[in-house]
């Protein structure tokens, strides 16, 4: 066994776990993590198989070209049954044998690999070659066992070379480094194959190749796929920065030259170095491992900054190039595990898991002073993952609370009827129409093995090392024939100097980290627990001896302060007070009094600017619009846009009722609308106009949608409505904008289930909360409480008909019958014919059906979201 793996066993023998967690309630949670993936699992297979991925807020499987595109997120979509294939292993380890049996059938009979497609070459390997590697290692694994697939002859295996082969294409460049994308019938080159042309790839998409090539050239006893990676990787090594020992995000594949210059352990880096050390594992190389260390311990020296991991400029470490972290970091606190370095790895995930209870996930990035930078949630397993490694270690029974906090953030925030769906914002809880493959892949691996016992694991998973996705390789890989590796030159006396002798020890645990005192790893945790909420101060930047006072922070900063426009003055910063009284500020580094102050400018111009577009983002949030009645109960959450004027929901939540109306003109019969929300089609006027009409008729808030037919929050940026260019003080209701996708969803959940409830706030509410107690709003102050959404019939645009529950009346709930639909107004877009004549409304009418014909396709899949009722 190689001398890492020594680390999970030895530690976790080492170190008491205090008061444990019953093995009752360990297998009450594992049961729940079983019952999780059923879900997930068997809503892909019902609503979306063969396509790629299911989109689980409508129903249906995500195929690449009939849904707008969403840029580079589309090009791990290649045709290929992708969560299907991802999901292999998962089967086997949650001892699911029979399904994993009947999957693997599916993917050699329906699974095709040579579809004319373009797709990312990274995603592709870790996903789709891994996924049929780890799943090949399950089926020789239960072939062995004498019980199961027994009919196996190697068929994943051959598919996994035949797509090896159809990546290879993409090495064929001066360097060494793949272009970042393929295409599966065609390669790259040539106008068939609609790539080629790229210049620029991630750090990480080029050194994360090795695990999945070596083990295929191993398993097939081809060579050719292992050096092709161990080429990408060699020039990666030597393209570092030789002073820091660092690498850059992005980098030309054809020069080598670094294209971003930001260095990290996140996004476009992290599975670089877990690749590295896990190469050794796996392949027990000692060169992988030499490289490691070398950049572990510049990781350490330059980008940690206990509890926090920060960017930095490679060839001025001591430089930061941003401000907030990403999510995908979330991984490292595991492989500083695997390292045998767990301090730090504890005060890391302490910061990160107190950032989850603060937001409920992850955030895909957040501030150095832990708020949200980036609010999305797109289920990422990393923080997961490394939560089952510190246990694994530890043995400490808080990480068992920790996995099931993220346990019950998922079925509390993210689980609706047909599976899991991403967070598209913490803040507000409102969701994307979105699982992706490696959410079944890796979240419940983890998860599993979190709560699982030594019994409850169909195999040893000693015997195995996860990919970047959690596939499993065999560690006896290592003892199979493989070409000899290309042989680097010799260390030079300058790179052994660069580093501490300790960072060459080779075995694990490193003997300065164990810690004999089991309450060692509380100890650390407690000084970071409070630190998220109480906002802890961000490190003071590095300053030689002898160079003053630390630089004025952006945060300090005072326009009307002498000593603070003399500080900027010393650091080449300029400020010019405009015409509207704004200030500018312009940064000449050739004016500042020293290089020193020169750099201090230019991070307090990068502040400025970081903080300028956080308090942007913080003055105008999105907002939440919930279905919370059957058969949604308010895990249907859908982001929406904020007015500029109107009730500030972050202030006062209301629950309302919507009626679907124009909001031009003024509303004849007002009491049909009186106490509720109408719902309102974008065009012909502007917003503020449609606000004073519906609230002149008693509405107590509205929707409007938009009629830009396949916009979505998914492709679109968050949409503000904005006034009409005078006082809007009168508007006093709130008003909230859909993109036609969210609107779609909330139509057809109206037109299908007659009598809806919806919530509009700030931030969905919890799922738990049983609705059919709460009061109707028509008979109370406004706050949280929500009404029946009825039945629609428009007369001409200025009527409305609508059936009125009985119960809103005081009166026993009876059957409603809708009225009778007549023709209601088509409306062009918000704005641009908002001086046309009123009369011009009734020139082309249609009725209620056809106004919702766009959202036909959906009607099915909210039908079997009322069977699939929790």
């Amino acid at each position: 066994m190689p001398p890492v793996l020594f680390l999970l066993i030895l530690l976790g023998a080492l170190c008491s776990p205090g008061q444990a967690m019953s093995r009752e309630e360990k297998q009450k949670l594992k049961n729940q993590v079983v019952e999780m993936f059923d879900h997930a699992y068997q809503n892909y297979m019902d609503h979306a198989y063969p396509a790629d991925e299911l989109m689980p807020l409508t129903c249906r499987g995500r195929v690449r070209g009939l849904e707008p595109s969403r840029g580079d997120i589309d090009d791990a979509l290649g045709k290929f049954s992708l969560t299907l294939i991802d999901t292999l292993d998962t089967l086997v380890l949650l001892n699911k044998t029979t399904e994993f049996e009947d999957a693997v059938r599916r993917v050699l009979s329906d699974v095709r690999l040579d579809n004319d497609i373009v797709v990312s070459v990274f995603e592709t390997n870790i996903r789709v070659l891994g996924g049929l590697l780890g799943g090949h290692s399950m089926a020789v694994m239960l072939k062995e066992g004498g019980q199961h697939m027994q009919w196996y002859q190697d068929e994943l295996l051959h598919m996994a070379k035949d797509l090896g082969l159809r990546l290879l294409p993409a090495f064929n460049t001066s360097s060494g480094l793949p272009y970042p994308r393929v295409n599966l019938k065609h390669g790259v080159r040539g106008p068939e194959t609609r790539t080629g042309t790229e210049t620029d790839t991630c750090t990480a998409c080029a050194g994360t190749i090795i695990l999945e090539f070596a083990a295929l050239s191993r398993f097939t006893g081809d060579p050719v796929f292992e050096a092709h990676a161990r080429r990408a990787l060699d020039f990666l090594w030597e393209k570092r920065q030789r002073n820091s020992n660092l690498v850059g995000t992005t980098i030309n594949i054809h020069s080598g030259e670094w294209v971003r210059r930001d260095s990290g352990v996140g996004a476009g880096i992290d599975s670089y170095y877990e690749y590295l050390l896990k190469a050794y594992v796996l392949l027990g190389d000692d060169l992988f491992l030499e490289r490691f260390n070398i950049h572990y311990a510049s990781i350490m020296k330059y980008i940690s900054q206990p509890p926090l991991l920060l960017d930095v400029h490679i060839h001025k470490p001591l430089l930061p190039a941003r401000t907030w972290m990403d999510s995908l970091l979330a991984f490292f606190p595991g492989l500083q595990v695997l390292k045998g370095d767990i301090r730090p790895a504890i005060e890391t995930h302490e910061m990160l898991y107190q950032v989850t209870k603060k937001h409920n996930f992850l955030p895909e990035a957040f501030t150095t002073d832990f708020r949200v930078h980036w609010a999305q949630h797109p289920l990422r397993p990393e923080f997961a993952e490394s939560t089952y490694f510190l246990y694994k270690a530890t043995g400490d029974p808080y990480y068992l609370e920790a996995g099931r906090t993220i346990m019950d953030n998922l079925n509390r925030f993210a689980r609706v009827p047909c599976g899991f769906a991403a967070m598209k914002d913490v803040r507000t809880g409102s969701h994307e129409d979105r699982m992706d493959s490696f959410f079944l892949a890796e979240m419940f691996k983890y998860l599993f093995l979190l709560f699982a016992e030594p019994d409850d694991i169909p195999f040893d998973v000693e015997d195995y090392v996860f990919t970047t996705e959690a596939h499993l390789l065999p560690l006896s890989l290592s003892m199979a024939p493989h070409s000899s590796p290309k042989v680097m030159k010799p260390w030079t006396p300058f790179d052994l100097n660069e580093l501490d002798d300790s960072n060459f020890d080779w075995t694990c645990p490193n003997t300065h980290l164990l810690f004999p005192d089991p309450a060692f790893p509380r100890i650390l945790r407690e000084p970071i627990r409070s630190a998220v909420d109480k906002s802890c101060p961000r490190p003071a930047p590095y300053r030689e001896p002898g160079m003053g006072r630390p630089p004025l922070r952006a945060q300090d900063f005072m326009a009307n302060n002498p000593e603070h426009l003399e500080l900027l003055r010393r650091m080449g910063v300029s400020l010019i007070h405009l015409k509207d009284g704004r200030v500018q500020l312009v940064q000449h580094a050739t004016q500042a009094v020293s290089a020193v102050a020169a750099e201090d400018g230019v991070r307090f111009m990068q502040e400025m600017m970081e903080l300028s577009s956080q308090q942007q983002k913080e003055q105008l949030p999105p907002r939440a619009i919930q279905i919370v009645s059957h058969p949604f109960f308010g895990r249907v959450v859908l982001t929406a846009g904020p007015a500029q004027f109107g009730t500030d929901l972050s202030k006062s939540s209301t629950g309302v009722s919507g009626l679907p109306y124009s909001g031009c003109s003024e509303i004849a019969n007002a009491e049909y609308i009186q106490g509720h929300i109408a719902l309102l089609q974008r065009g012909q006027c502007m917003f503020a106009e449609k606000a004073r009409h519906i609230q002149k008729a008693g509405a107590i808030g509205g929707i409007v949608i938009d009629d830009n037919e396949g916009s979505s929050s998914d492709t679109a940026p968050l949409f503000q409505m904005a006034g009409d260019g005078r006082s809007t003080d009168d508007v006093t209701l709130p008003l909230l904008f859909l993109f036609h996708k969210e609107g779609n969803i909330l139509l057809e959940a109206l037109k299908e289930y007659r009598e809806v409830e919806v919530l509009l706030s700030d931030k969905a509410r919890d799922r738990g909360v049983t609705l059919s107690l709460m009061v109707p709003l028509c008979s109370s102050p406004l706050n949280d409480f929500q009404l029946h959404i009825c039945t629609v019939g428009a007369v001409g645009s200025e009527h409305l008909l609508c059936t009125l529950p009985a119960e809103e009346v005081g009166a026993p709930k009876e059957e409603a019958s809708p009225a009778e639909a007549e023709p209601a107004a088509a409306q062009p877009q918000e704005g641009r014919d908002s001086e046309k004549p009123e009369e011009d409304t009734d020139s082309s009418s249609q009725s209620v059906d056809e106004l919702l014909a766009d959202w036909q396709e959906d009607l099915e899949a909210f039908k079997q979201m009322e069977k699939d009722e929790l």
